[in-house]
């Protein structure tokens, strides 16, 4: 079946706008195609840094044939009513009268030939084209037409044939180029096969994946042979794969009087500025070499290539390494006062301010975190900030955290409070370590729960996909650094004790923790731990200790998962839907205690016994936040109560004992909602 090849060659894409671009094209011709009904068996985009390429594989010569019956308004409906319709058939449609069960009605009977394909598709095409929603876009020369960035030309072949197609001014044709430097002859192409063989022969890789495989395979190859190792960077291997079409990979050295600047700001600075990729030693450490690739090959080899990237990166590192002299000048707490002139937020102060607020929250959490000392996370948190004001963290704000380490450790701090001031912005997201030292939890908590608190205060939540304060981050942060640490700290008095260090405004505890509480499913659906048992821990109230909520919801899916612990959801939900419907018909509670005197069956004597016994024991292990053993108690009433609902009609004709059994009914239901609240139990 007929083939269409798109290609679109324009100057530089972005690499980070490259892949949606890719998905978008193919995505919007195959709409189109479909909406046309235009079948296909496959499609695939190729994408480099200078061309967008799709390819349809199993297209129709032709539409399908239309025939059909289309029934129109009624055959007395006003004459704008019948003509409107008679318009929107095709030409000498043949029109009917008929008589149905609600009347006499038009009806036509279309037949319609199926259009060619060829016809069709610069239509389709174009509308992709100029729907493609590029991040950013521009207009060239005279046209109105909107790209990534100025095109050159367009490949349009269906069928081993050119189409008749025209976006930006520039009719498309069968040729197209090769690599700007090493192949920039045109090529004539008659589908997609001749296309990756011409494309490959000029120089141009033009599947991402392929160029990543290149770059990934030679780089290792070289370091093998240079006593090194690639440091892994996915990111960088993504976005370097972007930036060439027919990579050529290379080594370069790195000056030794560079070496003692630290490792993270060499790497730092060779992949935000160079994108060069860091090579590590036998012990793990920075390797004084590092990885570049190329877009072209060259007559020496490289050698002047690679000479002038570490005639660039020499100066770069000049740079950061003037940095760090004049940084260790002056003590790390010296330039802590110049965050005064530093606004945290226009409602929240300056960060001076903030690490005061950090100051005192990081201490009083020590009362809650096992072998945190004072003193040092005192020292920690006043210095946490500091390195903002600092020249090497103002070039490289990525160092944040990592740089006040190194000067506070120059300056003779304790490795304690270095850690704590590396470490307080973590964990950064799912796959950034969670800091264990004390003193760091200290000081990363009062960070993020001061954050949340504030922004809470002044009603900046986020709301729908938009956080711009990374406040969803910061409480799931904290949730980390809690569950993780095994803390048992309790987040309703944090955030009050955050909210007095502002010194004003209302509470925001309750609607802070609901919203920590959503952000806990987050964190533990990929744990395969169910919402909705979450929910039934939660809507007790007042449960702000996550070690001891997890506890709870990990020995209530235990008892939900055992036959006695389905049974009696079971058998709550009858007792809880029986109460619901009686004392919404009585307009009364019936959440007193039954009378003995009362209990005229067996069953429900024995049931009144369970319960009376049960009750204590599960208060008393819930207290001791036993809540498997609180499980085993509820466990032993699934007996007594499958009988009672087998053998006792509750609404019994006798008034006194049927208002003493729907008593009976709601110790049932108070019984469980001493572990959980498990109407909140889905399925």
């Amino acid at each position: 079946m007929p083939e269409l090849l798109l290609e679109l060659l324009s100057e530089e894409i972005p690499a980070r706008m490259q892949a949606r671009a890719a998905d978008d094209l193919k995505r919007l011709v195959g709409d189109g195609l479909k909406g046309a009904g235009l079948s296909f068996t496959n499609a695939q985009t190729y994408v480099t840094p200078r061309r967008l390429t799709l390819v349809v594989h199993g297209l129709p010569a032709k539409q399908a044939d239309i025939s059909e019956e289309r029934r129109g308004p009624r055959a007395d409906a006003p004459e704008q009513a019948k003509q409107g319709f008679m318009k929107s058939l095709p030409k000498d449609t043949k029109v009917t009268e008929r008589e149905t069960e609600k009347g006499t009605f038009l009806f036509a009977q279309v037949e319609q030939a199926g259009g060619k394909t060829r016809l069709i598709l610069p239509g389709i095409l174009q509308a992709a084209m100029q729907a493609l929603p590029w991040p950013k876009s521009m207009r060239w020369g005279r046209g109105k037409a909107r790209w990534v960035r100025p095109l050159h030309s367009i490949l349009a072949v269906y069928d081993q044939e050119g189409l008749e197609l025209e976006f930006a001014g520039i009719q498309a044709g069968v040729t197209t180029r090769g690599h700007a430097f090493m192949a920039p002859a045109g090529i004539s192409v008659s589908d997609f096969a001749d296309y990756e063989k011409a494309m490959k022969a000029a120089k141009v890789v033009i599947d991402p994946d392929a160029r990543k495989q290149t770059i990934a395979a030679d780089a290792a190859r070289m370091c093998k042979g240079a006593g090194v190792t690639l440091k892994d960077d996915p990111a960088l291997l993504d976005e370097v794969a972007g930036l060439v079409e027919w990579p050529v990979v290379l080594m370069g050295g790195i000056d030794a009087e560079f070496m003692d600047v630290p490792p993270e700001v060499l790497i730092t600075s060779m992949r935000k500025h160079q994108k060069y990729f860091a090579c590590l030693d036998a012990k793990g450490n920075l390797a004084a070499k590092f990885v570049l690739v190329a877009n072209r090959e060259t007559a020496d080899g490289g050698r002047q290539v690679i000479a002038g990237n570490e005639r660039v990166l020499r100066a770069r590192l000049a740079d950061a390494k003037f940095f760090w002299d004049q940084d260790r000048k002056t003590t790390l707490a010296s330039k802590a006062p110049q965050l005064k002139d530093r606004v945290f937020h226009a409602k929240l102060g300056t960060l001076d301010e903030k690490v005061d607020r950090m100051q005192a929250l990081a201490v009083a959490l020590c009362d809650y975190v096992p072998g945190a000392d004072r003193d040092k996370v005192r020292s920690a948190a006043r210095l946490a900030k500091a390195d903002l004001s600092t020249g090497m963290v103002g070039e490289f704000p990525d160092l944040q955290g990592v740089m006040g380490a190194y000067y506070a450790r120059f300056d003779g701090e304790s490795e304690a409070v270095a850690a704590a001031i590396a470490e307080h912005y973590s964990p950064l997201g799912p796959s950034d370590a969670c800091p264990s030292k004390p003193e760091s939890v200290c000081v990363a908590l009062a960070d993020k729960i001061d954050s949340l608190v504030g922004f809470w205060a002044i009603d900046e939540k986020p709301t729908g996909s938009k956080d711009p304060y990374a406040l969803r981050r910061a409480a799931l942060g904290v949730i980390r650094l809690i569950i993780e640490n095994k803390l048992r700290l309790p987040l309703l008095d944090a955030f009050a004790q955050s909210r007095d260090l502002y010194g004003k405004g209302d509470a925001v505890g309750p609607d802070l923790l609901a919203f920590f509480a959503d952000r806990l499913k987050v964190h533990l659906r990929e744990k395969g731990v169910k919402h909705d048992h979450i929910d039934a821990v939660f809507a007790l109230g007042g449960e702000d200790d996550l070690v001891r909520l997890l506890a709870r919801v990990e020995a209530l899916a235990d008892f939900l998962g055992s036959d006695d612990g389905g049974n009696l959801l079971t058998a709550y939900r009858r007792a809880a839907n029986i109460l619901k419907i009686e004392e919404k018909k009585d307009a009364t509670s019936y959440a007193a205690q039954p009378d003995d005197t009362l209990l005229k069956d067996d069953a429900e004597r024995a049931l009144y016994s369970a319960l009376e016994d049960a009750a204590p024991a599960i208060a008393e292990k819930v207290a001791a936040e036993d809540f498997t053993g609180a499980m085993a108690a509820l466990a032993g009433l699934r007996v007594p109560v499958d009988a009672f609902f087998d053998k006792v009609t509750v609404n019994t004709d006798d008034a006194k004992v049927r208002e003493n059994r729907l008593k009976l009914l709601s110790m049932i239901r108070t019984a469980l909602e001493g572990v959980a609240d498990f109407s909140k139990i889905e399925g």
